[in-house]
Parts: C-alpha cells; structure tokens; sequence
C-alpha cells in the first residue's frame, strides 16, 4: 500500500495544509493556528477550567500548557481560581485576547463556508459522519 493510499497519511497531510493555511491567514495579527485554537475553545463570558480545555481541544496537558504559558505572556488570558474546583484555574480572555479570537474565528468560518460551497451541504455531511467513524475505530 502506497503512503497516498492510506487514511492517515490522507488525515496529516491535510492538516498540515489547514494548519499552513490558517497560520498564514492569522500571522498579521501576532498568533499562530495552536493559540487561534485555543482561543476559539475559552468561553467569552466565563472562561473554562484549564482541565477542560485539554481534552475540548485534543491536546496532551503538556502541549496545552506551553500554548497557555505563551497566550498569558502575549496578554491573551488570565488565569484565576476556579471558584467550583480549587484544584484547577479558569482560563479567561483579556481584551486583547477576545480580539485576537474574533481573527481566528473569521479565519475558520471563512474557510468553511468556502468548503461548503466547494462539495456541498451532502458530501460535507458524509464528510463529518465519516471521521467520526474513523475516530472511534
């Protein structure tokens, strides 16, 4: 089996695409794909608890925390106790942060509603059903 015939060959590459795309269109504004990523997670009225955004996101608790440690010195979040869970922190947006989101928001939209149109409302469909297939084998 060649390496183009495989699905996570096919998954990587197309990753690797999205995240090149996005990065390029969100570089003007100082962030990158992971830091949009993030952003895009953090409830804009509450904030989240740091021990959710982890699993909401994907990420290995030590891959999240390098993305935080650089979210609070750029000025994008705070972190305060969490008044429901003393073991972990609320992680919440500063002005700038919800700015910076709002980027990253119209970067992801616009680049799905052109998708959309591209293979239309079925095949996006078949799209999203299918990788959840592939997720839980």
């Amino acid at each position: 089996m060649k390496p183009k015939e495989t699905f996570d060959f096919q998954i990587r590459k197309s990753w690797i695409g999205l995240s090149k795309m996005y990065n390029e269109l969100v570089a003007p504004y100082g962030i990158t794909v992971s830091v949009g990523f993030a952003l895009l997670n953090i409830d804009v009225q509450k904030g989240t608890p740091s021990t959710a955004l982890g699993p909401k996101m994907g990420m290995e608790s030590t891959s999240l925390s390098r993305v935080l440690k650089s979210m609070e010195k750029q000025g994008l979040i705070i972190r305060e106790p969490n008044p429901n869970d003393r073991r972990s922190v609320m992680i919440k947006l500063t002005e700038s942060g919800k700015e910076k989101r709002n980027h990253s928001r119209k970067a992801v939209l616009g680049f799905n509603e052109k998708v959309r149109e591209s293979i239309g409302r079925d095949r996006a469909k078949e799209f999203f059903s299918t990788l959840e297939d592939i997720t839980a084998v």
